[in-house]
């Protein structure tokens, strides 16, 4: 073997041991360095005695060329590597920006709500109509407290209150001066009139069916007729002049148990979903029950009705019960049913 190769082949293995021993300690571009001149000496001395010089360099040349496109694509490689894992970092960042930020708006809410809470609580009427719209703005604006203020709301509309006007519909009188008590009355109009506005409409895709526990509630005028709602609860309530729960979709159980209507009460046009109570009613004027579905039936039971009631064209798809009940005004009753002096009978 000529001098020239074998000094070629021993420069080329010592570079290439160099390397690969500088490439696992110390600099990668060093060690790329002599792994190309490596390549370069190894090849051009193995192809020296079979070939011209010239040939035997290019080769040599390409094999250096081939270790140094190695070594790009490795910094390459490395190059997104670190991209990725700055794209992740800022990514998690953001995450937590994201979260803090949702933390933040979460706990202004809250704060929001509790003030306004407070508010509801407070002399003068301003103040109260003020803290029943910002309750329903936070509803609009997060869905997620729609139930909490309605519970806050139907709260309000239990608390204690009295009108002159309602003492004489119950033919009592009252010391509740008319100044006082209409000053109330504004905020209680403002209350129900949201309580409307919060619940989803009859048609509204895929609406929410919040619950509604106006239970012990004083109400007047109050319109929720055209609504979706969830379980009811319409326990003990005292209702003045004319109310309205017509064409209405109730999805859960309905109890109408132990109230009593001094004025004309609209329960027309509903779809029970689930089974409702009617026990312990007194009402003194017109109650229409006209044209209503009950799916699950109805539980009419103890109660008085002494004014007009119709039931025309109301569907009770399972039984419907009546027992120790008075109707002492005229009745249209339900399909299959007949009235009995001042009872209900079924055919």
């Amino acid at each position: 073997m000529p001098p020239v190769t074998t000094t070629l082949l021993v420069l080329g293995a010592v570079a290439v041991i160099g390397g690969i021993v500088v490439f696992a300690v110390s600099s990668r571009l060093v060690a790329t360095m002599l792994l190309a001149f490596g390549a370069l000496a190894a090849v051009t001395g193995w192809l020296l005695p079979i070939t011209d010089r010239a040939d035997a360099l290019k080769t040599g040349g390409l094999a250096a060329g081939s270790v140094v496109a190695l070594y790009a694509l490795w910094l390459n490689d490395r190059r997104r590597q670190v991209d990725e894992k700055r794209q992740l970092l800022e990514d998690a960042r953001q995450r937590l920006e994201s979260d803090r930020a949702a933390h933040e708006r979460e706990r202004a809410a809250d704060d929001r709500f509790l003030r306004a809470v407070e508010l509801l609580g407070h002399e003068t009427d301003q103040a109260r109509v003020g803290a029943l719209h910002a309750l329903a703005g936070l509803a609009r604006n997060r869905p997620s407290y729609t139930q909490d203020v309605l519970d806050v709301i139907c709260s309000y509309l239990r608390r204690s209150f009295e009108h002159p006007e309602y003492a004489a519909a119950r033919g009592e009188t009252t010391d509740v001066t008319l100044e006082n008590a209409d000053r109330y009355r504004v905020v209680r109009m403002t209350a129900q009139r949201l309580l409307a506005d919060l619940l989803p409409k009859v048609g509204t895709p895929d609406a929410p069916a919040y619950d509604l526990d106006l239970t012990g509630a004083t109400l007047e005028y109050c319109d929720l007729s055209y609504r979706v709602m969830g379980q009811v609860r319409l326990r003990a309530m005292k209702l003045y002049q004319s109310n309205s729960f017509h064409h209405c979709q109730i999805h859960g159980l309905a109890w109408f148990t132990n109230t009593e209507s001094w004025g004309r009460l609209h329960l027309h046009h509903i779809e029970f979903h689930d089974t409702a109570w009617f026990s312990r009613m007194h009402t003194h004027s017109t109650v229409d029950l006209s044209d209503n579905v009950f799916h699950r039936g109805a539980v009419i039971k103890e109660s008085t009705f002494e004014g007009p009631v119709d039931f025309s064209d109301t569907v009770f798809e399972e039984n419907l019960y009546v027992a120790d009940t008075t109707f002492t005004g005229p009745v249209t009753p339900p399909s299959g049913w007949t009235q009995d002096g001042t009872s209900l009978v079924s055919d």
